[in-house]
């Protein structure tokens, strides 16, 4: 039996490393697989394996910022969009992930996602000349599904900027007949109705702050396994998880800094063990609103 059956074993081997050790081991990203998430998974594998067909099924995940979007996404890539080579010594990429441009631009957007193939392009050439590449490229690497994480900024621009995006969008989707995959901020749902075929074509999933119940409570549990602490804490327990939710808004990225920095001070102090003092020591750790977190 494990010294550390409060840890999961990934954890738990690393219990005899140094406090600096144990502490680095923390920032490493792990999984928790609760409920909405691997709901939301699960949507996005059905949506890879979709048959081809004119008018393709897409997804907006939206959200509040820093609750866990990204991290659930980087998940589904890591796991189903691995870089391979076909028979004919061709490169597959199931799954390409682009990051939003800061604004509604037709070029950035097509720029952003053309990074992903190792190909030169001209950032000069006109928004045509880059879609006829992209599409090119697209086909030959036999791309399943396009994701454009923060897709929320491109609502910075003009109504005109916004439709021109979409449409590019929309055009990929139907010319190389794939699923396209919006995640943003609860904001992001503006960008459906720049015309209502958008509407039409996306389904939307949100991802909500956590209220203090008992799936928060379990969450606080996946959690705690997590923390490499030679003593349980019982975070789940009543006064303890109501104190971390009340200091993080049930946000789940400030509940993973504020877990964290709650673990670094019990192994630096040597309690080995987060109590209710150390909780409250911590309730700077929450972010303002409008301030971008390092976690997402």
């Amino acid at each position: 039996m494990t010294a550390y059956p409060h840890l999961i074993p990934e954890i738990a081997s690393v219990m005899d490393n140094t406090d600096k050790e144990r502490i680095h081991a923390m920032g490493e990203q792990r999984w928790i697989g609760y409920p909405l998430a691997k709901e939301i998974i699960n949507n996005l594998e059905s949506l890879l394996v979709e048959p081809e067909k004119p008018r393709m099924p897409n997804l907006l995940i939206t959200g509040e910022s820093n609750n866990g979007k990204t991290t659930i996404i980087e998940h589904f890539v890591k796991q189903k969009g691995s870089v391979t080579v076909d028979e004919e010594g061709k490169t597959v990429r199931p799954i390409i992930l682009a990051q939003s441009p800061p604004v509604a631009n037709e070029k950035r957007l097509l720029i952003s996602i053309l990074q992903h193939f190792l190909t030169p392009y001209r950032e000069s050439n006109t928004a045509g000349k880059l879609t006829e590449l992209l599409i090119h490229l697209m086909k030959e690497c036999q791309v399943k599904m396009l994701i454009v994480d923060e897709i929320h900024s491109m609502l910075v621009g003009s109504s005109r900027e916004q439709t021109m995006i979409m449409s590019v969008l929309k055009g990929l989707s139907n010319e190389l007949r794939i699923p396209i995959v919006g995640v943003g901020t609860e904001k992001a749902v503006l960008m459906l109705h720049t015309d209502p075929q958008h509407a039409s074509r996306f389904d939307v999933i949100s991802l909500p702050t956590w209220n203090m119940d008992k799936g928060f409570q379990s969450l606080i549990a996946s959690f705690e396994k997590l923390l490499p602490l030679k003593q349980p804490s019982n975070l789940h327990k009543a006064e303890s998880v109501k104190l971390i939710h009340a200091i993080s808004g049930g946000n789940l990225g400030n509940v993973h800094r504020l877990l964290r920095e709650c673990a670094k001070e019990a192994i630096i102090s040597g309690k080995e063990q987060i109590d209710k003092e150390i909780i409250q020591s911590k309730h700077w750790v929450r972010p303002t609103k409008g301030v971008r977190s390092l976690f997402r």
